[in-house]
This record gives structure tokens, sequence and C-alpha cells, in this order.
């Protein structure tokens, strides 16, 4: 069985536990009844076309952000990096992206990779002169992003013109 990556143990560096209770509501909150799985509020923000999900991106991105100026490796923040590009990309694919954005949840996959650096030494090295370099390309795939959205939209509108 996989590590629970919201034990409390997790939020024992200072200033990280608002990190853990997000990161659970937006991946993790609600239960399927009768089942084990979970999913939070990200993929049902996606629901709503075109818009719905810049702002899974733009939480996820302060998260990241957030663990980087804690000290994150270089090598963590990539990674994290990594897992909220998948989920902003795949996620902006309709209908393939809504179902993607249930099973696929970067900010639990982050929060077990702040765990492994934080409490089990893994990872170990500054991720400050990355910060910089991850706002970049967060806000160029933002931009290449809502440019997408719009483009879509537009040809969307243009098939009841």
């Amino acid at each position: 069985m996989a590590e629970n990556p919201y034990r409390k143990d997790v939020v024992q560096q200072p200033g990280m536990g608002w990190i853990k209770n997000i990161a659970y509501l937006l991946d993790e909150q609600f239960r399927l009844p009768g089942t084990n799985f979970r999913f939070g509020l990200d993929p049902i923000i996606n629901l709503v076309p075109v818009l719905g999900d810049i702002p899974g991106f733009l939480i996820s991105a302060g998260l990241l952000l957030a663990m980087a100026r804690k000290g994150a490796s270089n090598k963590v923040v990539v990674l994290m990096g990594i897992n909220i590009l998948l989920d902003t990309v795949i996620g902006g694919i309709p209908l393939i992206g809504q179902l993607f954005d249930f099973f696929f949840k970067s900010n639990t996959r982050n929060l077990k990779l702040m765990r492994e650096h934080y409490l089990e030494g893994k990872h170990q090295g500054s991720g400050k002169g990355t910060i910089l370099i991850a706002v970049i390309v967060m806000l160029i795939v933002l931009v290449l992003l809502v440019l997408g959205l719009i483009k879509l939209s537009g040809w969307i509108v243009g098939w009841f013109s």
C-alpha cells in the first residue's frame, strides 16, 4: 500500500502545514461512496470548459514556489514542476483531460516529494536558484495554455457563426 503523504509528520517543517491542507483539498477531499477512490476540487474545477485548468495551475505553481523557498532541492523542484506541467497540459485536453484529472493528482505527488525531501533526506540541496526558472517556465506554460484555450474557443464559436 502506498504511504500516505498527508501524515502529520510531513508538516513538521515550520510554515508548511497550509501546503498539506491545500493539496488535500485539491486532490483528496472527497471520497466516492462505497469505494476508496478519493478526489478533490481540482478535477471538479477542471470540468469548467476553457477556464477550469487555470486556477489549479496557479495554485499548484504557488505551492511549488512556497516549497522552493523553504529550501527544496533543484531535483525536487524540477520533479514537482513536471507533475504540474503534466496535470496542466494533459488536463487541458477536452474529455481526456477531465478524466486524467481525477487520477493524476499532482499536488499529492508533490507532497510526497516534499516528504521525501524533508523527512527522509532524499534529494538534498538548495532549490533557491531555480525559483526564477520555475516562475518563467510556469508563466510560459500559462501563457501558452491561455492562448490555446482562446484559439480553441474561437474555433468552437466559429462553428456557430
